[in-house]
């Protein structure tokens, strides 16, 4: 457990953490050491005053934040003698972990008993992720105990079964004469005398043998965390956008009346739940770096033994030249030692890289695990979110090549011993030994290359006498009009679709391999060209979950009688698409909408609500175009069962046109279309439609667009 100490410091003194309180940021401070590294600001230097004025200010310095006064800490019993406190004023410090902080401010005037200053703000920088922090009214007493995280102190020093030490000391802890159970502090006696005088209110505390003292800590009643807000309520609940533990009198003031909140209890389990399987997946990856360290291992000693072996088979050639050769040993010899040393730094150095990262992770995974044996479900929500994601960033950094060796054993060098005495002096290395060549370029399958609406399916394989080794293909796509390639896709696959690409286009497609000794050459190039017409249908995994579908996914109808939104499943970005929706039932007059929309399209309102959708919807009389809740345009003529809409969208124009039974509703509806449009479609439990795509454009359009 010893890699998990680094969790358990505080990183602004280095020590273990003493009454840690957790800041919005999920970092941990000490309670003195927070006091420690406060900066008073005048109102007039403060985020608030900054914003006001105009000038330049991030959303760091006044997100969800208030104003404050600090508050003392005379007659605490302890408090941060020494450090911080009594060291000089400069720019910036470091911890004893190397983490850069803040100056603490300055040392409060002799005349403690003075009326208190005017009220300023105080401004708190997390020495971790650097994020400023203004207090509000309760000061440091606003941020959270992070009790569980004492509970893993407490068992972890426990566990040690060490002499216990002065926790006053400011070098070297001397061993505890004596612990108060009212400070809950070990004192060694210098410590004791300077600190904790037997005089005043301190009189009265009783002071106890360490061993006692430890005993005694170890079997109170841990403490229950109580809401920062009320103090004398206890956490019941959880708010879910809050992530926070909260109390019934939190619930009943109304702070939390639009958030959804959990039981407490339900919630503990779940990310206790959650943690654990993320904790599962970096176990894998711990156990896959400690094999890996091994091969690391055992390559250096492989490295060693291929040095050895190749600098006595150069020796022998080189002396079999006689003194002609002697010279250019010299330099032969230098050039492999180079090699050498070069392998060696870069397998060294990847060493020592993995080993401080596997640290670090064992570091994590046991105070993850200390974490989840610990019974209190509010401490545990309060730091669950910001460990699923440390464990979550941490597989994803061991999975980022991490794991593979930067470096091979054998040396790439060849002497070629052949040439003439005369040929001596201009003895070298003629080539670097070569893995493999480089791959021969593939060849498209022209029989299993297709298209198919906007998708295009490609098939390629290498040559039948090619023996080279290949890693992998890179697959390359123009846009369709002609201009650059651009890569598709990176894999071992032998065949690919994309999808996406636009209607009515042509598309060139190229593909090479690769390997580790190079890029092979491009294939021929193959020119696809995508279906004129598109043939889609509903989708169900976009639409709202009151949409009924059948006919496979052509006919849709709905259980509810609001407006439920459902989309196309093929978007359209260029080119001219038109297809039909015949109304199947028609009872009580509703008024379903048609048109086009955004893939975030409201599903719950009447299509063209919201700014994300342009449609036209219709009753029994008349129809209105409608957009971002704007009507445009009444035109008489409504639909009944059995009638037909048509939607046109024209994207090279830019324009959406709407028809009824073949007739024209108005004149353009839409102009100045721009972006991905899916058809859609708004009805309720009274209508019914189905879907007819793959239709050519409308005569009243073709004969419009034939002319000049």
């Amino acid at each position: 457990m010893e890699e998990m100490e680094e969790e358990l410091k505080c990183p602004v003194c280095g020590s273990f953490y003493r009454e840690p309180i957790i800041l919005p940021c999920s970092h941990n401070l000490c309670q003195a050491c927070a006091r420690n590294i406060l900066v008073q600001t005048p109102d007039s230097e403060s985020p608030q005053s900054r914003r006001a004025s105009g000038s330049a200010v991030s959303d760091y310095d006044y997100l969800d934040l208030d104003k404050m006064s600090l508050y003392s800490e005379a007659d605490s019993g302890y408090g941060s003698y020494g450090g911080f406190a009594s060291a000089p004023t400069t720019p910036c410090q470091k911890s004893p972990n190397g983490v850069r902080v803040f100056p603490p401010a300055a040392p409060p005037p002799p005349a403690a008993l003075a009326p208190p200053p005017p009220p300023r703000n105080a401004c708190l920088t997390c020495p971790q992720c650097h994020r400023s922090l203004v207090l509000d009214e309760r000061g440091l007493r606003g941020f959270p105990r992070n009790r569980l995280l004492e509970g893993v102190i407490d068992r972890y020093q426990q566990g040690r079964a060490a002499a216990l030490r002065c926790q006053l000391c400011e070098k070297a802890p001397k061993e505890a004469a004596v612990m108060c159970e009212q400070c809950d502090v070990f004192y060694c006696d210098p410590c004791r005398l300077r600190c904790h005088p037997p005089r005043g209110p301190l009189a009265k505390h009783r002071l106890v043998p360490p061993a006692q003292g430890r005993v005694s800590r170890r079997l109170s009643p841990r403490k229950i965390s109580t809401c920062t807000d009320h103090e004398l309520e206890n956490h019941s609940m959880y708010c879910v956008q809050c992530k926070s533990p909260v109390c019934y009198q939190c619930l009943e003031e109304g702070k939390h009346s639009s958030h959804e909140v959990k039981a407490l209890g339900a919630m503990w389990k779940l990310h206790k739940s959650q943690l654990s399987q993320a904790l599962n997946g970096l176990s894998d990856r711990a156990k896959e770096a400690k094999e890996f360290l091994v091969q690391l291992r055992n390559m250096v000693q492989q490295i060693q033994e291929n040095s050895v072996e190749f600098e006595a088979c150069l020796v022998a050639q080189c002396d079999a030249l006689i003194d002609a050769l002697n010279r250019r040993k010299a330099q032969l010899l230098s050039r492999v030692n180079k090699e050498h040393e070069h392998k060696l730094k870069v397998v060294r150095d990847q060493i020592s890289h993995c080993t401080v990262k596997l640290r670090q992770t064992t570091g994590l995974m046991e105070y993850c695990l200390e974490v989840i044996k610990e019974n209190d479900p509010s401490g545990f929500l309060q730091i669950s979110d910001a460990l699923i994601r440390r464990v979550h960033l941490t597989e994803e950094q061991w999975g980022k090549g991490t794991l593979t060796p930067r470096m091979t054993t054998d040396f790439d060098l060849n002497l070629d011993n052949a040439p003439l005495l005369q040929s001596i002096h201009q003895l070298d290395f003629v080539q670097m030994k070569v893995s493999s060549p480089v791959p021969a370029p593939p060849i498209l399958q022209l029989e299993e290359c297709c298209t198919h609406n906007n998708s295009a399916t490609l098939s390629w394989k290498q040559p039948p006498l090619s023996t080279v080794q290949v890693e992998g293909y890179i697959l390359e796509l123009d846009d369709g009009n002609g201009g650059q390639f651009r890569e598709v896709y990176v894999g071992k696959e032998t065949m690919c679709t994309v999808d996406g690409l636009h209607f009515n286009s042509t598309y060139s497609a190229r593909v090479k391999a690769f390997n580790k000794s190079g890029v092979s050459p491009y294939s021929k190039t193959l020119v696809l060209q995508t279906s004129e017409v598109a043939w889609f249908s509903f989708d169900p995994a976009s639409a709202h979950a009151d949409i009924i579908f059948s006919n496979d996914n052509l006919t849709v109808t709905c259980n509810s009688y609001d407006d439920r939104v459902v989309l196309g499943k093929t978007g359209f970005s260029k080119g001219l698409h038109y297809w039909e929706l015949s109304i199947d039932r028609y009872d009580n007059h509703p008024d379903p909408a048609f048109g086009v929309a955004r893939i975030d399209v409201l599903k719950d309102a009447m299509l063209g609500k919201d700014d994300k959708a342009w449609a036209m919807y219709v009753d029994n009389n008349r129809s209105w175009f409608m957009h971002n809740n704007s009507h445009t345009n009444r035109t008489e003529g409504g639909i009944t069962k059995g009638a037909t809409v048509g939607v046109l969208l024209d994207l090279t124009r830019r324009t959406l046109t709407f028809s009824i039974n073949e007739d024209q509703q108005g004149p353009v509806a839409f102009e100045n279309l721009e972006g991905l449009f899916f058809p859609a479609v708004s009805l309720n439990r009274n209508v019914q439609v189905t879907l007819h795509t793959g239709l050519p454009v409308p005569e009243f359009y073709a004969s419009r667009s034939a002319m000049p």
